[in-house]
């Protein structure tokens, strides 16, 4: 059955390869550049597997794995370091989620938003 999730983008500590989803082609290349940094840091730093997916109401969720073998994973680590980015790239994340409620969920944007 399909996932009611769509990936943004994710990269492998294990694989050293980083995936950006071509449905988000149209977005700028710096934003494309920082989540590659993003992820590849965040798995470089913490190992195992990065994925950044929408929900189906547009929010964007962190989600981690990691092989049961994989003695540098760090858990505590990764809670930390996932809320570390959010708060630092909270701005683009929350962009991030306006695009895709905009352009893929087709939501409306209020007037009243930006004032």
């Amino acid at each position: 059955m399909y996932s009611d999730r769509i990936v943004l983008c994710g990269a492998s500590a294990y694989e050293h390869k980083y995936y950006f989803n071509q449905d988000f082609d149209a977005l700028p290349q710096q934003i494309k550049n920082d989540l590659q940094i993003m992820c590849v840091m965040y798995t470089e730093e913490i190992s195992g597997i990065l994925t950044l997916e929408f929900d189906e109401e547009g929010s964007l969720q962190f989600k981690t794995e990691a092989l049961e073998a994989d003695a540098m994973y760090d858990e505590i680590g990764s809670v930390l370091r996932i809320k570390e980015i959010q708060k630092e790239k909270r701005e683009l994340l929350e962009s991030l989620e306006l695009y895709y409620k905009v352009f893929f969920l087709g939501e409306e944007i209020e007037d009243g938003e930006n004032a």
